[in-house]
């Protein structure tokens, strides 16, 4: 297969009502593209990593009502899965592409990573590019753009990571449906291959 980027089709699985044909859309449509980066950025992001890293298409599979908003593919140093990990990921809802660094509610360490962004935050700040975004949660799509945050807010978000049980913490590129639709396969996988190089100092704290 030969990855073409993402089009209007691809975004508008999303629009389809009901579980079964929108789940259908999704694997005939969209998984095969996420399979297609997944091969594609495995072996990538574990030379960028030091760590070997396994590529995870979201399955969905305890969905038995409301069809899926979104649907990606993970990348974790684990076979069986990615959500116990601090991970990357690229996928989309019906209005963005996403590319992130993410720690989600599952993973145990979270405290720990918490206070390691806490203690870095000055560095943090620096480093990650100021149109990023950050998210406290993956179920919804909105996000704060990095050089719009206040010192206080990245204190309150490090904070929140190491003291509440549900939080979650991601950060990385939202690129537009519109935009996104401008793009080709090369210029789509290097874009991520760009997020990735800078997410890198996140992924390093733990």
């Amino acid at each position: 297969m030969q990855f073409n980027g993402f089009n209007a089709a691809d975004f508008n699985v999303f629009k389809i009502n009901g579980l079964e044909p929108r789940m259908e859309a999704l694997q005939s449509r969209i998984r095969p593209k996420l399979e297609y980066l997944g091969a594609y950025f495995a072996p990538e992001l574990s030379v960028l990593t030091g760590q070997e890293q396994f590529a995870h298409v979201a399955k969905h599979a305890r969905r038995s009502v409301n069809p899926p908003n979104d649907t990606w593919v993970a990348f974790a140093p684990n076979k069986r899965g990615y959500k116990m990990l601090p991970h990357f990921q690229i996928g989309l809802w019906e209005t963005h592409v996403f590319i992130w660094f993410a720690v989600i509610y599952e993973a145990p360490m979270k405290a720990e990573i918490g206070l390691q962004m806490l203690q870095q935050k000055n560095r943090i700040i620096e480093e990650i590019p100021s149109d990023f975004v950050w998210s406290v949660d993956h179920t919804k799509p909105d996000a704060k753009k990095h050089g719009e945050l206040s010192d206080a807010d990245f204190e309150e978000m490090f904070q929140r990571l190491q003291t509440v049980k549900k939080a979650e913490i991601l950060c990385g590129c939202q690129i537009s449906r519109e935009d996104a639709l401008q793009m080709n396969g090369k210029a789509f996988i290097d874009k991520c291959s760009e997020v990735f190089v800078n997410l890198l100092p996140l992924y390093k704290l733990y």
